[in-house]
């Protein structure tokens, strides 16, 4: 059985990226809120900037992206309806991501875009961060008023993943922040609370130089589970792939907001044939990752362009099972509501 790496805590600001936009080694660790700046000088068309925020509620999952890969941005927004199982999109493509100004550090400045069929505007307040969309498309309309809350104490996973000096990526994955306030699809309002336990917002905060062919598996969930010593709001964030040969994993729980690292690489079983039958995810040398994905739509993303072609399954379902955390104390769950996906790029 390999051996579990140790992965150096990062507890300062650091910089990201050297003067001649190579990776800062000693930026390579991982952190419990973000110390990362990440200002990349590389060669124009390498770097990839995004932002993606998922928000569950209880009758809908919405994702949000807004995305500068230099040579092309991307806003998109997406809703599932999870009783109909019926979607809205709208994707906006920008050339030379003109107008996107995403910032390089997590939360350091508000996002905005707006054009002819969607406006989008991201803001830092007191409690949270606020997600406001107007969107359209296909004759439709959807409207977003939603703040993803802070909780007192809540801990972040921010990491870097060392490929080499030149290629490399700072993710900040913020999971299970309750969130509040509704979206609406048409005549359809779909509310959230933040005290119900299953209205929660997922932040992916990513930076980097990535190689030209690239691969990933990414889950993520929150709710209500059992712990040892009673009720818990939990999260997962389970990654694969990209990560393998590094040293550093995406991989931890969180725990009434409280971090746990998990250092092991994942095991993922699924079948590629047919996304919707259960995955299994698991950490080979110890029981503390041992989950069942059950999921019930496959969202299906096909690109074929000059400079970008991907290959994204990101299903939707629910998660159940059970993890360990930091403190030895075993969580189950059952009926997680979240995401599993693969995704391959060349980009």
């Amino acid at each position: 059985m390999r051996p579990v790496p140790a992965e150096l805590e990062l507890l300062k600001p650091v910089d990201l990226c050297t003067r001649d936009g190579r990776l800062n080694r000693a930026a390579v660790g991982w952190s419990r809120e973000p110390v990362h700046r990440a200002d990349i000088p590389a060669p124009w068309g390498r770097r990839k900037r995004w932002d993606f925020w998922g928000v569950v509620a209880p009758g809908c999952v919405m994702n949000l992206t807004v995305a500068d890969l230099d040579y092309l941005g991307m806003v998109d927004v997406w809703l599932l309806d999870r009783s109909t199982l019926k979607t809205f999109t709208c994707s906006v493509p920008v050339p030379l991501a003109r107008g996107i100004e995403l910032p390089d550090k997590v939360a350091a400045q508000p996002i905005r875009f707006e054009g002819r069929a969607a406006w989008v505007s991201i803001d830092e307040e007191t409690k949270g961060t606020r997600l406001r969309v107007d969107a359209r498309a296909g004759g439709h309309r959807l409207e977003a008023d939603v703040l993803v809350t802070r909780p007192a104490a809540h801990e972040s996973l921010s990491v870097v993943i060392p490929w080499s000096d030149k290629h490399f990526q700072l993710t900040t994955k913020d999971v299970s922040r309750p969130a509040e306030g509704y979206v609406r699809w048409g005549n359809t309002r779909y509310g959230l609370a933040a005290d119900d336990g299953a209205s929660y917002g997922v932040l992916d905060y990513g930076r980097g130089v990535w190689p030209y062919r690239s691969n990933w598996n990414w889950g993520a969930a929150a709710g209500r589970a059992r712990g040892t010593n009673g009720a818990v709001r939990l999260g997962l964030q389970l990654g694969g792939k990209w990560t393998v040969g590094t040293g550093m994993t995406e991989n931890a729980l969180f725990v009434d907001g409280r971090l746990s690292k998990i250092s092991e690489e994942l095991t993922w079983n699924y079948d590629p044939r047919d996304w919707l039958r259960p995955w299994t995810i698991r950490t080979p040398a110890s029981d503390r990752v041992d989950v069942t994905f059950t999921p019930v739509y496959d969202k299906k993303t096909r690109v074929q362009a000059v400079a970008v072609e991907s290959r994204v399954d990101q299903c939707f379902g629910t998660y159940s099972g059970t993890v360990v955390d930091d403190a030895g104390s075993r969580i189950t769950f059952d009926a997680l509501f979240g995401w599993a996906e693969e995704a391959m790029w060349r980009w």
